[in-house]
This record gives C-alpha cells, sequence and structure tokens, in this order.
C-alpha cells in the first residue's frame, strides 16, 4: 500500500476523467475502507443514499462522496459526480490493486517451439501453450492454464490458475479472465436420430474483444459455424453460460449464474441480474436491463426493464407481485362472500315458497 496525499489523489482521480475537488485538510491516507470499518487515516466514499447515516460514526479521515452530502467537520471531504467510479481510481493508487507474481517465462511452463509469445511474457510452471498459438505482449498466464493449438491472445491479457483456451478461439486486449473458466468448448449440437443423438461437429470460434472480463467458472460455447462473439468492454460475473453462436455486444454486464441459450443476439450495455435466463435465437435490444431470476422466452425491443418468468415490464410485474401477495387474503374473503351470497338466496327462496 501506498500513502497518498489527498490534493495528489484528487489530481489522480481528476486526470481519469471523474473531477474531484478538496473540502478539507490535505492529509495523508494509507488505505481504502467501507465506511463502517474505515479507521484514521484511512478514505472511504458514499455513492449509495441508503448508507448516509454511516457518515456520522466512521471513523474514516477522509470521505469521497457528492456535493450535496454533508460531511463532518472534522472528517475531510473529496467532493466527486461519481465516487463510486472514483473510489476504483483511489484503490489503484493507494492498493495497487492485483500485483501478479513475476515469474517471466517458466522454464516448467509447457510451450510449444512453434507458439508465437510476444514481449515480456509473465508465464507460469504449470502452463501449456500449444502450438500456433499467438500471445500477446505483457501477458501473464498462471498454473494450470491451457491455451489450445491456434488460439490467440492479444497485448495485456491475464489468464488465472486452470482457465482454457480452446483452438483457433481469440482474445482482444486487456481481457482478463479468472480462474476455472473455458472459451471455445463444444456448444449443445446433436442431431435426434430415433432415440440416439448425433453429435454435430462444433467447427466455429468463440472471439471476446478488447477489455472483456469474465468471472470464475464460466464458459462460452464456440459457435458449431462462424462465431460466438462477446462485445469489447463486457463483464460476466462467475458461473455464467453463453451459448453456441450467441453474439453479445459491448459494455454489457451479466450478474451470476446467467445462462444465455445459443443463436441469441444481446444488443450493447445490457445488464443481466443474477440467474436470469434467455432462450435461444431471441433478439434483446440496446439497454435492456433484466431483474435478477427472470426468464425471457421471446424478444426485448430496446430501453425495456423487465422482471419475471416469464419475463414482462417492470412496473407491470411488480403490480402481479403485489397482486400474488394478497391472493391469500383475496381467497378468505371470496370464499366469505360466496358463503354470504349462499344465505342471502336461501332467504330468497325461502321467503319466495311462502
Amino acid at each position: 500500500m501506498a500513502e497518498v496525499n489527498l490534493s495528489k489523489l484528487c489530481e489522480i482521480i481528476s486526470q481519469a476523467g471523474f473531477p474531484t475537488t478538496l473540502d478539507g485538510k490535505d492529509i495523508a491516507v494509507t488505505a481504502v475502507n467501507t465506511l463502517e470499518d474505515a479507521r484514521k487515516g484511512e478514505i472511504t466514499f458514499l455513492s449509495n443514499p441508503k448508507y448516509a447515516s454511516a457518515i456520522a460514526s466512521t471513523k474514516a479521515s477522509a470521505i469521497i462522496a457528492e456535493q450535496n452530502v454533508e460531511i463532518p467537520s472534522s472528517v475531510s471531504a473529496m467532493r466527486c459526480d461519481n465516487p463510486y467510479a472514483a473510489i476504483t481510481v483511489a484503490i489503484i493508487a493507494i492498493h495497487g490493486h492485483r500485483r501478479h507474481p513475476t515469474w517471466g517465462l517458466s522454464e516448467k511452463a509447457n510451450i510449444d517451439p512453434g507458439a508465437r509469445i510476444g514481449t515480456n511474457p509473465n508465464i507460469a510452471a504449470g502452463a501449456t501453450i500449444a502450438a500456433r498459438t499467438t500471445i500477446g505482449n505483457n501477458c501473464t498466464i498462471y498454473p494450470g492454464c491451457y491455451v489450445a493449438d491456434g488460439a490467440s491472445l492479444g497485448n495485456d491479457c491475464t489468464l488465472y490458475p486452470n482457465v482454457t483456451i480452446y483452438d483457433h478461439c481469440q482474445l482482444g486486449d486487456r481481457v482478463t479472465i479468472h480462474a476455472g473458466s473455458v472459451v471455445g468448448e463444444d456448444g449443445l449440437g446433436y442431431a435426434p436420430h430415433g432415440e440416439n443423438w448425433i453429435k454435430i461437429p462444433q467447427i466455429g470460434i468463440t472471439i471476446l474483444g478488447d477489455d472483456v472480463e469474465v468471472g470464475a467458472n464460466c464458459s462460452i460455447d464456440r459457435a458449431t459455424l462462424g462465431r460466438t462473439e462477446i462485445g469489447k468492454g463486457t463483464k460476466f460475473s462467475n458461473n455464467v453460460v453463453i451459448g453456441h453462436g450467441t453474439k453479445v455486444g459491448p459494455n454489457c454486464m451479466f450478474v451470476g449464474l446467467v445462462g444465455i441459450a445459443g443463436s441469441t443476439t444481446i444488443g450493447k450495455h445490457v445488464i443481466l441480474g443474477g440467474q436470469a435466463g434467455i432462450a435461444g435465437h431471441l433478439e434483446i435490444g440496446d439497454n435492456v436491463q433484466v431483474a435478477g431470476k427472470s426468464g425471457i422466452h421471446s424478444d426485448v425491443p430496446a430501453g425495456q426493464k423487465i422482471f419475471g418468468s416469464p419475463a414482462i415490464e417492470v412496473r407491470r410485474a411488480k403490480r402481479s407481485a403485489a397482486i400474488v401477495k394478497k391472493l391469500p387474503e383475496w381467497t378468505k374473503r371470496i370464499k366469505e362472500l360466496e358463503r354470504e351470497i349462499k344465505e342471502l338466496r336461501n332467504n330468497l327462496e325461502g321467503d319466495n315458497s311462502s
């Protein structure tokens, strides 16, 4: 960790594209922490008004917050329109984020003579790089990784332990793939023949664009024909499954346990909540937001916010959920009304008979 003065930190964050000003003493901070856990000499942040009450009790020496947030005079304030983005820059400036071990080109790595390795490689013992592969400059490859025949990595890529890149798949620059994930395995392609299934060769590839980050234990199928594509800047959490031939646009965000069936097209900046599932051969428009555990079975126009299974527009879904909560009460009331109606009918029949 580095000790950084707040004035210097303001400068660093502003240069990153998030203008920040200092309101208070120009002190040095040595760590970033939460509002609840921060101590003297540490900096914290507030981006969600839900946690504003914690400011009064925090022991942090500095807080990154928006202009309209009240900060005690004993705490230095760094003012920024986007505290959440600003704190990410602060974390890197103070903590250096994650520093990789330095292996260079380990003698215990299994690298085929036909592989082309860029400058400044950092490839660990136990990694396997097959023939006709291309590894860009400044790539870090952890133990247990396998980069198959003809695959390519751009510059500044990171493969964490036990990542597998199948043959001929392509990664752009600055791609990060976390432990246990697989890129380019066969999709679910079988032709029915009576009660049997005939394997359809999956001869396509998978392409990951620049600045894609894939969480742990994800799987991204190769296409049957053509390619599966993940657009630049898209981010996956853990245990995300992408079916063969799917096209995902740029700057999407998929939370854990998302599953997308094959040949689906996802637009740009689409956000899928945890455990959301999308059927195959659909089109999801730009800027769509899907709540967690939703099931999508039809095309979704651009800009929609949807929820439920089958997923519907979020306001309708909320009203439906509110109605479901009241069903036991309404069921009881309906039974009471049925008894009252029966009694009224019996009374009327008794009056008519007399």
